[in-house]
């Protein structure tokens, strides 16, 4: 691995944003030094040019050329050509003399530069071609090949090459419009699909904003005409196809909804034919598990994703020839994915490949000429810098062997279902139809998806009849997504004859959704109809799960269901996460009739207690947003009644304190336990362990199971890959052993004051720290001009003490379900 940060003036930060040098005198700009950079063992960094901010500006994209060259772009300003040399000091830069830059996507493809504009460079925002009409190897024309209505940075970004050579993939993120597709893979029957009102950011970020949201399109070379393939991203960056011609995008989260149940963190999402991922504006954000988007094949944490690409190419160990590499802009980070098939689709683990703080990585590479990657760091007129990224070790590098997996035969048959994706199919519902019933949710889906391009005369009498239940639900869905109103009544009958006990918990959400579809699609349900869900649904609800108490809890405050405030209620009281507890609040703002007064005071009492509650830059406001569209929904009487609590504000309290306060029990040592957890824990408590897992204050930081925060390590895997030795050293003794990942760097800056924290965002020469984990949206902000002295903190962020409060037993029930992975299979955590 590279060397350890060294801790002295001339490493120190202000090198990284030419600052002055340890003798006073005016330094160079010089981008992150390497022996700062972290990379697996035998991988070795260069820096080959650190970017003179006041004449090249900040490079934020690049692509090789025919000749191995790179042309990257300034964000705000022009392109350059860089001859990469065996060093530094080899290595040749160029401004490009051609009216056009800005570009947040790039490709040399076709003896042509294409550039995705993204800003008022050239005639704005839009795909251009660029020629080298006279053959002196300098680009003379610029053509417009498509008008793209969009900007900054959610605006218009990559360009890839598609496998087979003849046709480019672009893609924009949910400022953008949809660049007026001749065709769609898509069906073009999108809409926000909200059971219950939908609030929107309460920061004011993307109101207004619909679906689809984020988008990637197909062209031909010549830009004439595209095809949409794929939307309902937040903000995707970068593209890139694995070696089965599969594509991938790495997905924005939207950090200011950190702490509130509709949060997604950044993840890896494979963009197959006519795919929906559900972003949606300010809390209308759907869940991965609802049937009519698909799910992320890798979820990755909070982050600001820019460039990826695969290691097709790369003189690298096979390994990472074929991860996927992320980068990750705010958090300083290079990931590499590996992938493994799941049916027709995959999933995958990740590790950190790159590391340094900061280091805003803006786009990766790897260069075909010689099998290097090549990185750079910039953007927002940060420091820029270009490095490249070889592997010295004794692990062979050849070109790693394409072979067969368990999945192409999966794949295969989902690509024959997407060559359906379309108009011009006659066949398409007797071809489809069958694999309405598959298991494989990625196959099911691009089999609705072929029958939804189809009249619903073709099949709606058919999707009515239906008997398997799992075609039933998928079959409702389109019809919900493609009928109207008088096919409603018929669709609830069809949905009632299917057995809640015979499905799986996908499947009994997929059921619950489908319900939720046919009301939002098609208006509120006949008294007889909303009579029969009631009865039907009721008595299931309170579940054991969150996500099935979620969606009953929508649906029945959707329907007005009697008694369904008091269990609502009575899950918020029980509720272990903010998070959880949010949803109830959220779900129930709008719901008018079936209080007590009683119940009116509990709910609002509610918001007095959440001083202690931390997110995002919006998470405060939401809390007041949803308040006030509770008490707009009070009468006269009621305010009056209720103006004592209405008018109260959050108590703050400590955001260390656990959930519950608790008496202290004793200071655990790992000794006096690790005999207990390496024995058989079956049989164990889960749910108590689950409550153990919110009282020692894990959920504060931690994601278990698809429910938690996010800012350290998801910890449902844990139990699958560390040994209980490890899992409870972790637990007790957090500062042994501390991942790069996590560390914390101390920053001692010219005044003497000393800032420990995770770098998580920059602006110029404001790094914004992280300090306390439990509070992940509150920044202190450090200037580099200002630091003398950077280290890496030999104390974890993860505070110390938090097993003190359990007994031996609610610990062992903790491990025990931690190593459970809330496998879903078991009956406490359905």
């Amino acid at each position: 691995m590279q060397t350890t940060l060294r801790r002295s003036l001339a490493g120190g930060l202000f090198c990284l944003l030419g600052c002055l040098s340890c003798l006073g005198a005016a330094a160079e700009p010089s981008a992150t030094p390497v022996d700062r950079i972290h990379v697996p063992e035998g991988f070795q960094v260069e820096l080959l040019y650190s970017v003179p901010g006041q004449s090249q500006g900040s490079w934020v994209n690049m692509t090789p050329d025919a000749e191995g060259r790179l042309i990257v772009s300034d964000q705000y300003g022009s392109l350059y050509r860089v001859t990469p040399g065996t060093d530094a000091a080899g290595t040749k830069v160029e401004k490009l003399e051609v009216a056009i830059g800005a570009a947040q996507g790039l490709l040399y493809a076709f003896d042509s530069l294409y550039v995705m504009v993204n800003g008022n460079a050239a005639q704005g925002s839009g795909l251009y071609r660029v020629l080298d009409t006279d053959g002196d190897d300098q680009f003379d024309t610029v053509k417009l090949l498509r008008k793209i209505k969009g900007g900054g940075e959610h605006g218009p970004h990559a360009i890839v090459l598609a496998p087979d050579g003849k046709s480019l993939y672009v893609c924009g993120g949910n400022h953008t419009d949809i660049p007026d597709p001749e065709t769609s893979r898509v069906p073009r029957n999108w809409q926000e699909d909200q059971l219950l009102p939908r609030m929107w950011d309460a920061g004011g970020h993307a109101v207004g904003k619909l679906a689809p949201g984020g988008w990637v399109c197909k062209t031909d070379p010549d830009g004439k005409s595209f095809e949409l393939i794929g939307c309902g991203f937040r903000n995707e960056y970068d593209l890139a196809f694995n070696s089965a011609g599969e594509l991938f995008t790495y997905d924005a989260d939207m950090e200011w909804d950190i702490g509130s149940p509709w949060y997604r963190p950044t993840r890896v999402c494979h963009v197959t034919s006519g795919s929906e991922f559900g972003w949606r504006s300010g809390t209308g954000k759907w869940p991965p598990y609802y049937p009519d988007s698909l799910p992320a094949a890798v979820d990755i944490g909070p982050g600001s994703p820019t460039g990826i690409t695969f290691g097709t190419g790369a003189r690298f160990p096979a390994k990472y020839q074929r991860a996927l590499f992320l980068a990750d802009w705010s958090f300083g980070r290079i990931y590499a994915v590996h992938l493994e098939a799941d049916g027709s689709s995959y999933r995958g683990t990740f590790e950190q490949f790159a590391t340094a703080s900061p280091l805003p990585v803006t786009d990766i590479v790897i260069n075909p000429h010689d099998g290097a990657m090549y990185f750079t760091i910039g953007g927002r007129r940060t420091q820029s810098g270009l490095y490249r990224v070889t592997y010295a070790g004794s692990e062979a590098t050849g070109p790693a062997a394409i072979a067969s997996d368990a999945g192409q035969s999966a794949r295969e048959l989902r690509a024959s279902l997407e060559a359906l994706h379309g108009p011009g199919h006659g066949n398409a519902v007797e071809i489809a139809w069958p694999h309405l019933s598959s298991k494989d949710r990625f196959v099911q889906y691009a089999a609705r998806i072929a029958i939804e391009h189809r009249p619903t005369s073709e099949w709606a009498a058919r999707a009515l009849g239906e008997q398997n239940p799992r075609a039933v639900i998928a079959a409702m869905v389109a019809l919900a997504r493609c009928g109207d109103k008088p096919m409603q009544d018929t669709m609830i009958e069809a949905l009632g004859r299917v057995h809640w006990k015979q499905l799986s918990n996908q499947d009994r959400l997929a059921l619950l959704r489908a319900y939720g579809l046919a009301f939002t699609r098609m208006g509120p349900p006949s008294a007889a109809s909303r009579a029969a869900v009631i009865e039907r649904l009721d008595g299931l609800f309170p579940a054991a799960g969150q996500p099935m108490n979620r969606e009953l809890s929508q649906l029945l405050i959707y329907l007005e269901a009697p008694g369904v405030v008091e269990r609502s209620l009575a899950l918020l009281a029980d509720a272990q996460t903010q998070e959880e507890q949010i949803h109830y609040v959220l779900a129930m703002r709008s719901l008018k009739e079936g209080w007590t007064t009683e119940q009116r005071r509990a709910y609002f009492q509610w918001f007095v207690q959440t001083g202690g509650f931390r997110g995002g830059n919006s998470f405060p406001k939401f809390l007041r947003n949803i308040r006030d569209e509770a008490v707009a929904n009070l009468n006269a009487e009621e305010r009056a009644a209720l103006a004592d609590v209405i008018k109260a504000e959050p108590v703050d309290t400590n955001v260390n304190q656990t959930v519950e306060a608790r008496p202290h029990v004793k200071k655990w040592t790992v000794a006096e336990l690790l005999n207990d957890v390496g024995n058989d824990l079956s049989g164990r408590d889960f749910h108590r362990g689950r409550q153990m897992f919110a009282a020692a204050a894990c959920f504060k930081c931690h994601r278990f199971n698809a429910e938690g925060g996010i800012i350290g390590p998801d910890l449902t895997s844990v139990g699958k890959r560390f040994t209980p030795q490890y899992v409870l050293e972790s637990l007790i003794e957090p500062s042994k052993v501390i991942s790069d990942q996590y560390q914390a760097e101390v920053f001692v800056t010219d005044t003497g004051k000393t800032v420990v924290g995770k770098v998580a965002n920059l602006n110029g020469k404001q790094l914004m720290v992280i300090t306390n984990m439990l509070e992940p949206g509150k920044f202190t902000q450090v200037n580099v001009d200002t630091i003398e002295e950077q280290s890496p903190s030999p104390v974890s962020m993860m505070p110390n003490g938090l097993l003190d409060t359990l007994t031996r037993e609610e610990i062992l029930d903790l491990v025990a379900y931690l190593r459970s992975g809330g496998d879903p299979s078991d009956e406490a955590f359905k």
